[in-house]
């Protein structure tokens, strides 16, 4: 069973999906989950200190902080947003150190090829990183019958 589960969000569509899986997981009520979002910068401060997290609840847009809140309000245990700035991959990993993880919960968009390499792979880095396990959600559809694919 997991104790202290960190989940990263980015506000997309995928997001709901994260939550979706989350929920799936036999969750007890004194594991602790942290709901993460990284509002990305194209420069680190290295004034900062790294062993803390990061908050300016001031960066991100309202709706996205109420979606937060929202997916915060559906979990059956004990929970906290972390709203932090920097690389996605670096500040999600530094999140699951600093909360001593046993699990870290986090979408793929699914990016081949080109774009993989342009764009990058922050699940891919997650799971090199990481020193807990890292369950990769990937995107799915829902076909014109209504299943899910």
């Amino acid at each position: 069973m997991f104790k202290q589960i960190l989940v990263a969000l980015d506000g997309s569509e995928l997001s709901q999906q994260v939550v979706q899986a989350l929920e799936q997981i036999r969750v007890e009520p004194d594991t602790q989950v942290v709901l993460a979002h990284v509002l990305v910068t194209v420069g680190a401060n290295p004034d900062v200190a790294a062993d803390r997290p990061q908050t300016d609840l001031e960066l991100i847009p309202r709706q996205q902080l109420e979606t937060l809140q929202r997916y915060q309000d559906r979990l059956p245990c004990k929970s906290r947003l972390e709203i932090v700035t920097g690389d996605p991959a670096e500040e999600i990993v530094r999140l699951a150190n600093i909360y001593h993880t046993d699990l870290i919960v986090i979408g793929s968009r699914g990016l081949t090829g080109l774009n993989r390499i342009l764009k990058g792979s922050v699940s891919s880095q997650v799971v090199e990183d990481a020193a807990c396990s890292v369950m990769v959600v990937k995107p799915f559809s829902v076909t014109s019958s209504g299943s899910v694919s």
